[in-house]
Formats: structure tokens, C-alpha cells, sequence
């Protein structure tokens, strides 16, 4: 078996795809034997990744103790980037380095961010997986296969109001909408059905981007093809005209929609950069929907590694407290350790600074104590449930000693077992060692784990503790339609389901206005839906989109193709 070789980095740092492109791959089948998956477990997607037969796998690993799990997240996002997947990629390829035997799982990029701002999720420099391009793209058409199994749900829904409407379906009532994984605000809201009777009835409506569907969230949270089934067959997609649910089932998509999934279901395995295994699965957004990989890769994770680093989307807010909240209870496994990353840019940015990248790098400890406030916020979120927290600090060559140690003291203060600096980004592995050792120190101590609130606790006392503990609200306002249906869903039995709260990213409140650690605010909740084949309840907090826009000059422009050679460039 080969080996592979770490990358011949360079400074300064080349793009994302030159670094990529750069690399020498081992074949898929070497990187899984090295972590122990049989070659039969493999389905292979060409040479350079593949899919794994994860109900084999853990058949034959039943016995086998699971691996500790450690969570990377962040502080509340800035338009810079605090560079999480990077963490997370190159915090794994450390602990790799020094000897602890550590598994990677991450989510699937969407498309959406692909060519609009964000750009991909494959990490970044010398911190990446590999090959970035299929990862990026279409990588194994999971994301394909969701939007197809959404999209026949919305097709017979509006084929059978053309047909008599023998299920008494209110058009009215009907909430499923068709996804593109594509950043398309024009298709936000649309009238369906036009052109005459052939072409079925019209109605408003309008289409999502694909993660945001309900069917990936089931995607991420199904623990077996049977889970996966019943799921499916329990999404409620419009009530009839006495006001009762309607089902996937009951118009008979259900099944159809599990057979489309049947291979995305299984998690995907493929290297990074220094030829460690990596398990690629599901991509539900944060703010919208639960925002973690799969319950299945983790599950899988755990069989094989001693550690498992895995990534949630945003900041603690939201991907790490619906990671504990809803994926734990569903995946019935416990974490031992949590990361949160930051940069001294973002802090400042948090500190009341412009996005000006001079004033940033300029010192200001003012600004950068001000912003520490946020840091601190979300050590305090992660603590809550009882466990020990690393913050790590994505350094860049302009930041100063002295400003690492006015974090470092903050996040000390705060409770943090302590905050390193790491430089992943430029030299991998050899980045994050000493964060390595730290991490795997804050994991083996563990802590006592705990969830938020209690599932027999009421719809309204969920949502106030999340509110009132996660994000510092001084209380929760209800408007009529959330009263409601607050009222309805619990006459329904759902008023037991975990929460999955829908709100801006860009802020610990509801307001993306307000930065750092806002206080003196209360959280409007506008609406309350429900995701019952993903076994929760989304409260929607102020204006929430299920559909971005592209930029007046969105991230395609820069893309482009080789036709002589077929390289793709421009990716990042």
C-alpha cells in the first residue's frame, strides 16, 4: 500500500484549486483499507471516491467501542469568514499527524453558495479535501437525488388537485415547494399551472434551494434505510378542507421518494489533502435546517476512529445547539468536546469595526475586547449542555501576541480550556498540533452532558429557553399565526418534537443589524412549521429566506473551463 505524500506548500499561499490540482491522490480503495473498510463495503464512484455499505460496516463493527465526538463551530459569522471547515479539516490532519487516530465527517456543499458569495466547503489551503472539484460540483448526485425525491412529491400533490382532488386537499394549506440547488430568488415565489387545463390548476407557489428542503434534513437525521422510509411517508405537505394533515403517504410518494434516495443514503469517503479518510454526507443548511452531516457518517465515524472531528454549521447558536439538541437525541450518541473558532478580523468586526481589511489588521484592542464578548457568548451556549471548550484562533501573519492573549484570557475567563492559536491554512497538519493535543486532552476529560430542555416541556417553553439561555433574549414575542399554530400543533401530539429554530446567521439575535453580544432585544416568532418526517417543529424568527439570491457579481463569473485539458478553473 502507498502512501501519500504531504503536499509541497508554498508561500504565499496558492488558490484553493491550485493546491488541489496539485496534489497527489491515492486511490479510494487505499485511503479506506487504511482506516478499515473492506474493499466489498466500497461502492466506487470512479478513482477517487466512493460510497460506503454503512449497514455492513456497522454490522461487523457492532462490538467495537464508538469513538469520541468532538464538534467544531464558531462564532457568529462575518462577511471575512472565520474559517470552520478549515478548522475542522486541518484540526484532523493534526491529530492525524501526532499519532491520534482521528476520523473526519463533514456535510455536502450546495451549489447555491458554490457560484453565488460563500464559495465551497471542501476547507481551504493546505486544509482541504480532495479532489475539491467533484466535491464542490456534483461530487456522488446525492444532492440531485433530494431534489428529484422533493420534486415528485410536488408533482403529484398538483397532479392530483388536477384529477378530482380525491384526498380533499386545500390548496390553500399545500406548504411543499419545488427546490433547484441553485441561488435563484426570481423563482422565490411563482403561479404554477398556467396555460390551460393540460397543464393542471394554477396556484401560488414557489421553489426552494434543495438543502433547504425538508427532504435533506431527513437525509441527515435517518439512522436506516427503514427510518428513512417512514420518514419519507410521514412529511406533511398541506391539511384538507376538515383541516387533518396530509402525508406523503397519503398521496402515495412515499415510496418512490425512499427508492430515489436509495443510494444517497449511504455516506461518501474521500482524502485530504495529506491522505487521511474523510466521510462526505447530507448538506441541510444551519439556519434553516438542523446544519450537520449525517447521523449515518457519524455513526460510521465512530466504528472507525478513536475521534471523531466533525463540523456544524455557523456559529454555536445554531449548527452546535441543534447539533446537541436534535441530532444527538435522534443519533443516541453523546459529544465529548467542543471547538469554537474565531479570528481577530471577525472579532474586531464584532468590536463595532467596519469591513475595511486595512482597519482590521490595524491594531485596536478596544475593538477586539468589545468583540471578544461574542466569543465568549457562545462559550458560554456550549457549556450550557455540560461539556469542556477549545477555542481555536485561525491566526493570520498580521495578527499580534498581544491580541492573542486578550482572547486567549477572555475565552479562560469564560470557561474555555484554553485558546490556541492555530495556522492550518498555510501549513496543514504541521499547523495545529499544539491545538491538537489540547483537544484530545478537553475530549478524554468529557464532561456531563446534557440537552437544553426536556422534550415533555411545552412549545412555548422550548422556544423561550432556547431565546432566553442560547441567544440572551430578555423574552419572546408571538404573533397570531404562531399562536396558532402553537395551539394546533400541540392539539396534534406534535408539541413533543425538538425544536429547530429558523433564523438569521449573521447575528446571536434575529436582527443581523445586531453584532457582538446584543442585549435588551426579544425574539418575534412569525410562524411555526412543521417538519414531522424530520421529527421537528421550525420556528421562523423575523424574516427568513429558503431561497438565496445571487450578487450582482456572483463567484460563476470566475469560473471557467480548459477545453484542451478539461482542468476547471477559477473554483476558488
Amino acid at each position: 500500500m502507498s502512501s501519500a505524500a504531504k503536499p509541497v506548500r508554498k508561500s504565499p499561499v496558492p488558490s484553493d484549486i491550485e493546491i488541489a490540482q496539485a496534489a497527489t491522490m491515492l486511490p479510494i480503495t487505499e485511503i479506506a483499507a487504511k482506516v478499515g473498510i473492506l474493499e466489498e463495503e466500497l461502492e466506487l464512484y470512479g478513482r477517487y471516491k466512493a460510497k460506503i455499505d454503512y449497514m455492513a460496516l456497522l454490522k461487523r463493527l457492532e462490538n467495537k467501542p464508538d469513538g469520541k465526538i468532538i464538534d467544531v463551530t464558531a462564532i457568529t459569522p462575518t462577511p471575512l469568514g472565520e474559517g470552520k471547515t478549515v478548522t475542522a479539516v486541518g484540526l484532523s490532519e493534526s491529530m492525524n499527524a501526532i499519532g491520534i487516530n482521528t476520523m473526519l465527517a463533514l456535510r455536502e456543499p450546495s451549489l447555491g453558495p458554490v457560484f453565488g458569495i460563500k464559495g465551497g466547503a471542501a476547507g481551504g489551503g493546505y486544509s482541504q479535501l480532495i479532489p475539491m472539484e467533484d466535491l464542490n460540483l456534483h461530487f456522488t448526485g446525492d444532492i440531485h437525488a433530494v431534489g428529484t425525491a422533493n420534486n415528485l412529491l410536488a408533482a403529484m400533490v398538483d397532479s392530483h388537485l388536477m384529477h378530482g382532488n380525491e384526498l380533499d386537499i386545500d390548496p390553500l394549506t399545500i406548504s411543499w415547494r419545488r427546490c433547484v440547488d441553485l441561488n435563484d430568488r426570481a423563482m422565490r415565489e411563482i403561479v404554477n399551472g398556467l396555460g390551460g387545463r393540460l397543464n393542471g390548476l394554477p396556484r401560488q407557489t414557489g421553489y426552494d434551494i434543495t438543502v433547504a428542503s425538508e427532504v435533506m434534513a431527513i437525509l441527515g437525521l435517518a439512522t436506516s434505510l427503514k427510518d428513512l422510509r417512514e420518514r419519507l411517508g410521514r412529511i406533511t405537505f398541506a391539511y384538507d378542507k376538515s383541516g387533518n394533515p396530509l402525508t406523503a403517504d397519503d398521496i402515495g410518494a412515499g415510496g418512490a421518494m425512499t427508492v430515489l434516495l436509495k443510494d444517497a443514503i449511504k455516506p461518501n469517503i474521500m482524502q485530504t489533502l495529506e491522505g487521511n479518510a474523510a466521510l462526505i454526507h447530507a448538506g441541510p443548511f444551519a439556519n434553516i435546517a438542523q446544519g450537520n452531516n449525517s447521523i449515518i457518517a457519524d455513526k460510521v465515524a465512530m466504528k472507525l476512529a478513536d475521534y471523531l472531528v466533525t463540523e456544524s454549521g455557523f456559529a454555536a447558536d445554531l449548527g452546535a445547539e441543534k447539533f446537541m439538541d436534535i441530532i444527538c437525541r435522534y443519533g443516541g450518541f453523546v459529544p465529548s468536546a467542543v471547538v469554537i473558532t474565531c479570528t481577530m478580523r471577525a472579532l474586531k468586526m464584532h468590536g463595532g469595526l467596519p469591513m475595511d481589511p486595512e482597519l482590521l489588521k490595524a491594531e485596536n484592542n478596544a475593538a477586539l475586547e468589545k468583540g471578544c464578548e461574542n466569543l465568549v457568548k457562545q462559550i458560554e451556549n456550549m457549556k450550557l449542555f455540560g461539556l469542556p471548550v477549545v477555542v481555536t484562533i485561525n491566526r493570520f501573519a498580521f495578527d499580534r501576541p498581544g491580541e492573542i492573549e486578550i482572547v486567549r484570557k477572555a475565552a479562560v475567563a469564560a470557561g474555555a480550556e484554553d485558546a490556541v492559536p492555530i495556522n492550518v491554512h498555510a501549513l496543514g497538519g504541521d499547523g495545529g498540533q499544539e491545538a491538537a493535543a489540547v483537544v484530545k486532552a478537553a475530549a478524554d476529560k468529557g464532561g456531563k452532558f446534557e440537552f437544553l430542555y426536556s422534550l415533555d416541556a411545552s412549545i412555548k417553553e422550548k422556544i423561550e429557553t432556547i431565546a432566553t439561555k442560547i441567544y440572551g433574549a430578555d423574552g419572546v414575542d408571538y404573533l397570531p399565526e404562531a399562536e396558532a399554530k402553537i395551539k394546533l400543533f400541540t392539539e396534534q401530539g406534535l408539541d413533543k418534537l425538538p425544536l429547530c429554530m429558523a433564523k438569521t446567521h449573521l447575528s446571536l439575535s434575529h436582527d443581523p443589524a445586531l453584532k457582538g453580544r446584543p442585549r435588551g432585544f426579544r425574539v418575534p416568532i412569525r410562524d411555526i412549521r412543521p417538519a414531522t418526517g424530520a421529527g421537528y417543529l421550525y420556528p421562523l424568527l423575523g424574516e427568513m429566506r429558503t431561497m438565496p439570491g445571487l450578487a450582482k457579481r456572483p463567484a460563476a463569473v470566475d469560473v471557467d473551463i480548459d477545453v484542451e485539458t478539461g482542468r476547471i478553473k477559477g473554483l476558488f
